[in-house]
């Protein structure tokens, strides 16, 4: 349900990446020079039994009324979007802080999902989605080849 990464085996790039947070510390990339408006991608488990899958995403510090949750044609989104802002003005100062996260994550889902059916709910830091499977029925039957 979710896509693999590529992973480049090389020493060097893995520890420009780790320290830069990309593989380039002098490209012009917008995230990489404002990561305020960076697009986090947050860490999932999918878990498959015989009634139905079970996506967890850790997802700390948003509320349940920040994610958006839709499917359409086949691809399960999950996007939140969270901001923060704080002023404290005394007699000798003024701070001023802001912050803003976004996450965002999509799942081909297989056709044996009903998607009238999914469920989510967000409980300290975890987004727990239920993806419902149903019985696929085929309209064609199924055919034999002849190895020539």
């Amino acid at each position: 349900m979710s896509a693999l990464a590529k992973r480049n085996g090389s020493f060097w790039p893995k520890m420009v990446q780790d320290f830069f947070g990309t593989e380039n510390p002098f490209d012009w990339d917008e995230k990489f020079w404002f990561p305020e408006k960076s697009i986090e991608i947050p860490s999932a488990n999918v878990i498959e039994n015989e009634k139905e899958f079970k996506l967890e995403l850790s997802a700390p510090g948003f509320d349940k009324k920040d994610f958006k949750i839709d499917v359409q044609e086949g691809i399960l989104s999950i996007s939140a979007e969270k901001e923060h802002k704080s002023e404290e003005k005394k007699e000798n100062y003024r701070k001023k802080e802001f912050s803003y996260s976004s996450i965002r994550r999509s799942f081909a889902l297989p056709e044996n999902v009903s998607d009238e059916k999914i469920d989510a709910k967000y409980d300290n830091g975890i987004l727990n989605i239920v993806l419902p499977k149903k019985a696929i029925e085929s309209s064609k039957p199924k055919k034999a080849i002849e190895v020539g």
